[in-house]
């Protein structure tokens, strides 16, 4: 099961509507209720642009390495073939984000072979092949 961005991004904001679900989330990982959870190597990437326009690096920094040794969190490193089908999917459903298509590509690798992913974003419940969980409605 992967844990896509938004959920990290919630759980790193001072306030953010889904911070307390997200907090939730990353407590049961860390304990072991919630197990095989992934998350995409790309996201270090990704939570550097988001915060980076408000934050200082040393925060960003700091943040990230937390995420880094999160424990039971297994990182998927994309590969070429991932990237390539991103931009793939990002032309089929006409995705805006090559983040959410970077996620979407992982998830519908051999890498991610329960092809879940945890999100609040529709877009992932319009692409073939993929099951999208809202993280408000994940069994802790």
């Amino acid at each position: 099961m992967l844990l896509e961005s938004d959920i990290i991004i919630a759980h790193m904001k001072r306030e953010d509507w889904l911070k307390k679900k997200a907090t939730e989330i990353f407590e049961a990982i860390q304990d072991g209720r919630l197990k095989e959870i992934q998350l995409s190597s790309e996201v270090f990437h990704e939570l550097y642009y988001v915060f980076s326009d408000y934050a200082p690096l040393s925060l960003i920094l700091t943040n990230e390495a937390w995420l880094a040794t999160v424990k039971n969190i297994t990182f998927i490193d994309p590969t070429k073939e991932i990237y390539l089908s991103a931009l793939d999917l990002m032309e089929t459903y006409h995705m805006k984000s090559i983040f959410d298509a970077i996620y979407a590509s992982t998830t519908l690798s051999e890498k991610t072979p329960d092809h879940i992913i945890v999100s609040t974003d529709d877009v992932y419940g319009r692409i073939k092949g993929i099951q999208r969980i809202d993280p408000r409605e994940l069994q802790i």
